[in-house]
């Protein structure tokens, strides 16, 4: 692609996160010769990322709201380090407008799409609206959102039942209810607009149709900010416990070559079309009975599953953020060239999945991941490693490359039966079983299969 983008000088980095995806920002910016400062809570003061940073500050006590919450701390720090440039990663602030308006207050480079962009596609009304406008096609809903369920009601009957209720902001299943029927919607409203105002300060909801059975598909985009997109294959997230993603793949075997190419252009479409800048994902329901797909929503971010996307592109993810935001043009894939294949990520979380995915804090008393041809494992724990109460219980992802999907989930069987990890609970024992289940070999699995086909783990 043509360079005729302006540089911008990015020298020292703020990581403003933790774990895995803090200590990846701070191996790409060595890698690109960018100073790193790390932050850190008392909980995390023995945590990989705070040790591989050039430089590292404590923010605050455990608490998120005191320590990777905080903006007046985190930009305090930044400010008091020199630095030019802040990282999000994903989680935490990373999709907060007031953030982004605030380090450019203090002449910091966010890197990430600007703060218009992310306020606009965080409120799920007006990205909806956004879709509509370059032709995306939107689940049939209501046309805006809603503060009462008695002014939701009527726009309820018109639309029709069953009805998913989403809350306005926020994201990972929270302000989401399900009214199966009219007589359930103002109670599930009520739920829903609670959960959210607690959540995000926002008790907006809006309405969509509820499909029981579908299955959630995403699309990797890269933009450069001056209306240029690069689109890739699709993922593939329908294993999935109360909206929170457990396992994805890429491709998706259910998506063939018609449909990839209607949904990439889609994905193009509206990330070309907002100007969005740096790495995101536009997220769909694909229904299989009818073959239609719908845009849900667009995450502003980097995400948990971008790797399974790194292992069939070749690309740098990660890397491609840092580049964009110092202006550089986005870069060229060769479908004939990369590496293609099959690719699956599982999420190792700290959780007891027979007794339905409860966190499971405590000392990795035995850790030791596998390792092999085609296998990858993303973390920032080790043996002897302490799993707090106080973030996500996300302790490592597991990524396995192979030809096509056989291969890749015989790798994943070799992988997961290799893993040893004692002292908490995780998820490695659902994995194991998921991977010979037959529903999951044979394709017939939606987002709400765990829970529904899979009683015992749904607590």
């Amino acid at each position: 692609m043509i360079d005729n983008q302006a540089r911008v000088k990015v020298s020292r980095v703020l990581v403003a996160n933790r774990g895995e995806i803090a200590l990846r920002a701070v191996r790409v910016c060595r890698l690109l010769g960018l100073e790193t400062v790390a932050v850190y809570s008392h909980a995390d003061v023995h945590s990989p990322h705070v040790e591989a940073a050039d430089r590292s500050v404590c923010i605050g006590p455990p608490p998120s709201a005191q320590s990777y919450l905080s903006i007046p701390a985190l930009l305090h720090v930044a400010k008091e380090t020199g630095c030019d440039a802040v990282y999000p990663g994903y989680g935490f602030l990373s999709e907060k407008a007031d953030f982004v308006e605030a380090c450019e207050a203090n002449a910091m480079k966010f890197i990430g799409p600007s703060a218009d962009v992310i306020r606009m596609m965080g409120d799920k009304a007006k990205a909806r609206e956004m879709a509509q406008r370059f032709d995306v096609p939107v689940v049939p809903g209501s046309d805006g959102i809603f503060a009462s369920g008695e002014e939701a009601e009527a726009a309820a009957n018109k639309i029709g039942y069953p009805l998913l209720l989403k809350a306005r902001s926020g994201g990972g299943g929270r302000g989401m209810r399900v009214a199966e029927d009219a007589g359930g919607f103002l109670s599930a409203f009520s739920q829903a607009a609670r959960e959210a105002e607690a959540a995000f300060s926002d008790g907006a909801i809006y309405l969509e149709r509820f499909f029981p059975a579908v299955r959630h598909i995403e699309i990797q985009v890269l933009g450069d900010g001056q209306g240029n997109a690069l689109v890739m294959d699709e993922r593939d997230c329908s294993i999935q416990r109360r909206h929170q993603k457990l396992v994805e793949e890429s491709p998706s075997p259910v998506v063939g070559p018609e449909l990839r190419a209607k949904l990439r252009d889609a994905a193009g479409r509206l990330t070309r079309g907002i100007a969005y800048e740096g790495a995101g994902t536009v997220e769909f329901i694909f229904d299989e009975a009818s073959g239609e797909f719908f845009f849900i929503e667009m995450n502003t971010r980097i995400q948990v599953e971008h790797p399974v996307t790194e292992m069939r592109t070749g690309l740098d993810l990660v890397q491609q953020q840092f580049k964009i935001a110092q202006g550089h043009p986005l870069p060229d894939l060769d479908e004939n060239t990369m590496p293609g294949g099959h690719a699956i990520e599982f999420r190792i979380n700290a959780e007891d999945w027979v007794r339905g995915f409860v966190p499971s804090p405590g000392r990795l008393d035995e850790w030791q991941p596998p390792e092999g041809h085609g296998v990858r494992f993303d973390s920032a724990v080790h043996q002897g490693y302490a799993i707090t109460p106080y973030y996500d219980s996300m302790i490592g992802k597991l990524i396995i490359h192979g030809r096509d999907r056989e291969e890749a989930l015989a790798r994943s069987r070799s992988a997961l039966s290799d893993f040893r990890c004692e002292g908490v609970s995780s998820t490695i024992g659902f994995h194991r079983i998921l991977v010979d289940d037959a529903d999951f070999l044979a394709n017939r699995i939606h987002t709400r299969w765990t829970e529904t086909v899979l009683p015992e783990t749904s607590g």
